[in-house]
C-alpha cells in the first residue's frame, strides 16, 4: 500500500480549510498526531471547561475569569493533543485495518512510535504546566481525569459502550472549570458534567457511523453498532438528556435570561443535527460531527454572556 500524501488534507476527516496544511511537510505528520488540522475535538473538550468556569462564576457573583478562560484554551489544545496520540499509540495496529484511519502518522509509518510517545510526553508537560497553575483540588480532580482517558482506547475491544467513557474524559472540563473557580464541587457542576457526558455520546455515536463496516471486520464495539437501526432515536435520547441536564444546572445556580438563550441555541443545534441525521451517509454524518465544535460554545456565549451583564450593571 502507498504512503499517503503529506499534506494534512490526505486524511478523510480533516478539516478541508486547515490552515495548518501550509505547515512544512515534515511537520504534517505532528499536526496530524495532535489532531490540529481537527479542530473540533479540542472544541468539545474546551467548551465544557468555559461553561463550568462562567457558570461558577454566575453562582459566586464573580467578575469573568478571563486568565482562567485563557488557561483552559492552551490546556484543552495541549490535552487533546497527547490524548489523541495516545490514542494512535495504543491502536495503530487497529487503525491499519480501518480505511479512514490506514493514512494516520503510526499504521503509515510517517511516524515511529518512539517520536510519537515523545510528543505525546511533550503535550502532556504542557497541560501539566496549566493544571499547576490551578489550586490544589482541581489538580487532583485533573490528575483523576487521567483514568477514564486511559482506559478509553481499550474498550472499544471489550463493549459497545465506548462513547461513554469518552464522555466521562472529554466532560471532564465541567469539573475543572467550577473547581478551578470555587476550590471544590457542587450539584451545578455535577449536572453539567452529566450534560456534557450525555452530548458526548450522542455525537460520538454519530461520528462512528463512518467507521461501522471497517469495525466489524475490525473487530471493535461501538454505539452506532449496538443502536443499529435505532440510532437517530438514540442520539436524540442522549441530546434530549444532555439539555435537560444543563437546564437544571442553569437553574440550580439562579441563571437569567441570557444563560438560557444560549441553552436553548444549543438545543436548537442538537434538533436539526437529528432532523439532518441519516445512518447510511458517512459523509453527512462527519459534517454533523463536526458541527458540535462550534455549537458546544453556544451554551458557553450565554453563560458569559449572563456573567458579564450582571457584573457590568451591579
Amino acid at each position: 500500500m502507498p504512503a499517503p500524501s503529506l499534506d494534512a488534507g490526505a486524511l478523510p476527516d480533516a478539516h478541508p480549510a486547515s490552515l495548518w496544511r501550509r505547515l512544512p511537510a515534515s511537520w504534517q505528520p505532528y499536526v496530524q498526531l495532535a489532531r490540529l488540522d481537527r479542530p473540533a475535538g479540542w472544541q468539545l473538550l474546551l467548551a465544557p471547561c468555559l461553561s463550568s468556569t462562567c457558570l461558577a462564576t454566575i453562582y459566586r457573583l464573580q467578575a469573568p475569569n478571563y486568565l482562567l478562560l485563557l488557561l483552559f484554551f492552551i490546556g484543552a489544545v495541549a490535552m487533546r493533543g497527547a490524548g489523541s496520540t495516545f490514542n494512535d499509540l495504543i491502536d495503530r495496529e487497529i487503525d491499519a485495518r480501518v480505511e479512514r484511519t490506514r493514512g494516520r502518522p503510526l499504521p503509515s509509518g510517517r511516524v515511529s512510535p518512539r517520536a510519537a510517545a515523545i510528543f505525546m510526553l511533550t503535550q502532556a508537560l504542557v497541560g501539566l504546566l496549566v493544571l499547576l497553575s490551578f489550586n490544589s483540588f482541581a489538580i487532583l480532580l485533573g490528575l483523576c481525569s487521567l483514568i477514564p482517558v486511559a482506559i478509553y482506547p481499550f474498550l472499544k475491544r471489550f463493549t459497545s459502550w465506548p462513547q461513554a467513557a469518552l464522555g466521562l474524559a472529554f466532560s471532564w472540563g465541567a469539573l475543572m472549570g467550577w473547581a478551578a473557580q470555587t476550590g471544590g464541587l457542587s450539584a451545578p457542576a455535577i449536572w453539567l458534567y452529566l450534560s456534557g457526558v450525555a452530548w458526548t455520546i450522542g455525537y460520538d455515536t454519530i461520528y462512528a457511523i463512518q467507521d461501522r463496516k471497517d469495525d466489524v471486520s475490525a473487530g471493535v464495539k461501538s454505539t452506532a453498532l449496538l443502536f443499529g437501526d435505532h440510532l437517530s432515536l438514540a442520539v436524540a435520547l442522549f441530546y434530549l438528556a444532555a439539555v435537560l441536564c444543563a437546564e437544571i444546572a442553569l437553574i440550580s445556580v439562579g441563571a437569567g435570561l441570557v444563560a438560557h438563550l444560549g441553552l436553548l441555541a444549543f438545543a436548537g443545534h442538537l434538533v436539526w443535527q437529528i432532523r439532518r441525521l441519516d445512518n447510511a451517509d458517512e459523509a453527512l454524518a462527519l459534517k454533523l460531527f463536526r458541527s458540535n465544535g462550534p455549537a458546544g460554545f453556544l451554551l458557553f456565549t450565554g453563560l458569559f454572556g449572563e456573567n458579564l451583564l450582571f457584573y457590568l450593571v451591579r
